[in-house]
This record gives structure tokens, C-alpha cells and sequence, in this order.
């Protein structure tokens, strides 16, 4: 429980600290000018907003909001994508053009992932329940109580003697 939660926590400074790691791994490993375009106008931005709509996505499903912790799919699909981030930041010329494809196949699925789950958890449940046996049933439906009682009129009739 305590990795759902601690991946809970990292989503939004993921969103700040991995496109941080890119441009300071462009300058400690020597990308050279083209990988610093590439990295100040296309990577910061990308991974910044995806890594962000990522984050809200899953922050929006009813059960991480009730558990503060992500699903176990979720752990798996951010650790993938972050770990192929992070290994971007690098720059070894040798496996980049492979690394950069599989990171972006691995985000565009991860984004699937979450709006599969939020829309799952999203959508209103059926009635019919199960008992143990097996045996479908409605559940009784509960009826609202008003919290103001309705006003009530008494008329009463007198007759008067006729005259």
C-alpha cells in the first residue's frame, strides 16, 4: 500500500522534476545543440503537460481519491513511462531514436489506461445484485425523507341550526 500511495504523492512533482532531469541531463551528458531544440521546445513541454493531465486524470477517479493511492496498473504504467524518461535523459546516441519511440508508445497507453479506469469507475452502477448463492435481485430502492414536514390544512364543519 504504501508504493500506491507514495506514486500518489510523486504524480504532480513528476510533472516538474522529469522534464527538469532532461535538461540538465542534456547538459551533463553533451547531447549537442539539436538534442537542446529538441529538449527546451518539444520534450519539457510534452512531458510537462502529459505528466500533468496524467496526474489529474488518475487524481479524479473516486477510489484514489477515497484510498490517496493509485491502482496497482497505474504503479506499473508511470513507473514504465517514468523509468523510459529518465532513461532519455541520458542521451546515449546508440539506443535514443528506439528509447524516444518506446517512451512515446508507452505514454500514449498510459493515457488509454487511465481514461479506461476513470471512465470504469465513472459510470453508474447496475442494479441487479448477487447473493452468495448466485441469485439476482433488486435492491429496495430508498425513498428520500423530506427534512421539512408539508404543511397541513384541517378544515372542520360546523353546521349552524337552521333558522
Amino acid at each position: 500500500m504504501w508504493i500506491r500511495r507514495a506514486f500518489f504523492a510523486w504524480l504532480i512533482p513528476a510533472a516538474f522534476v522529469l522534464p527538469l532531469w532532461l535538461f540538465v541531463g542534456w547538459g551533463v551528458f553533451n547531447a549537442g545543440g539539436w538534442a537542446f531544440v529538441w529538449v527546451l521546445f518539444l520534450a519539457i513541454p510534452s512531458v510537462f503537460l502529459g505528466q500533468l493531465a496524467l496526474a489529474l486524470l488518475v487524481r479524479a477517479r473516486p477510489t484514489v481519491r477515497a484510498e490517496r493511492a493509485v491502482s496497482w496498473t497505474d504503479v506499473a504504467g508511470f513507473g514504465a513511462w517514468h523509468v523510459l524518461t529518465i532513461a532519455l535523459g541520458f542521451y546515449a546516441q546508440t539506443w535514443w531514436a528506439p528509447l524516444f519511440v518506446l517512451t512515446v508508445v508507452v505514454g500514449i497507453a498510459l493515457f488509454w489506461l487511465t481514461l479506461t479506469q476513470l471512465w470504469r469507475e465513472a459510470r453508474p452502477r447496475t442494479l441487479l445484485r448477487h447473493t452468495i448463492d448466485g441469485t439476482a435481485y433488486l435492491p429496495p430502492q430508498r425513498r428520500e425523507t423530506p427534512t421539512v414536514a408539508p404543511e397541513v390544512i384541517v378544515v372542520t364543519e360546523t353546521r349552524h341550526p337552521q333558522d
